[in-house]
Formats: structure tokens, sequence, C-alpha cells
């Protein structure tokens, strides 16, 4: 049977240690996100940053996740994880 991803996902090894840092439940909700990402990384609540080659942000609660699509290879990589303050962008 064909899995339902149709995208390569890659994580940077800094997003996983601020997982870590982040309390438990907000942390399980954002690794579900991460990890439905390959089924459609255009759906949820996000937008293109500008000045960025396909970087996009997705806003999970007041988590913020910074990943690029590479179209070509079929990949998503995940980059970056914030919390919004009003450092964030």
């Amino acid at each position: 049977m064909n899995s339902p991803r149709s995208w390569n996902l890659r994580v940077d090894p800094g997003v996983f240690k601020i997982l870590k840092k982040m309390p438990r439940r907000d942390a399980e909700v954002v690794l579900n996100v991460i990890r439905l990402s390959p089924v459609n990384p255009f759906f949820g609540d996000i937008q293109k940053m500008r000045g960025g080659d396909n970087i996009w942000r997705r806003r999970v609660g007041s988590y913020r996740i910074f990943y690029k699509i590479m179209i070509a290879e079929k990949t998503i990589l995940v980059f970056r994880l914030e919390r919004r303050t009003s450092k964030t962008y």
C-alpha cells in the first residue's frame, strides 16, 4: 500500500533541542504538526517569508515553525522553531 506522504522530511537537530525545552503538551502538538507536514506542506496557517527562496512559516499556537520547501527534490527542511515574541520576525 502506498504511503500518504509525498514529500521527504528533514529536521535540523537544533529544532529537537528546542522541543526538549518546551512544555510537554506544546512540544507534542508542534511535533505532530511537523510529522504531518510531508502530507501537504502548503496546508494550515502558513505564510511565505519575504527575502527567502521558498521559505515558509507555519503558526502553531504561540510557536512558529520555519521550513524550506525544495520542490525539485520534493523535500521539506524544518530549520527553525521559535516561540512568538516581538523579536520573532
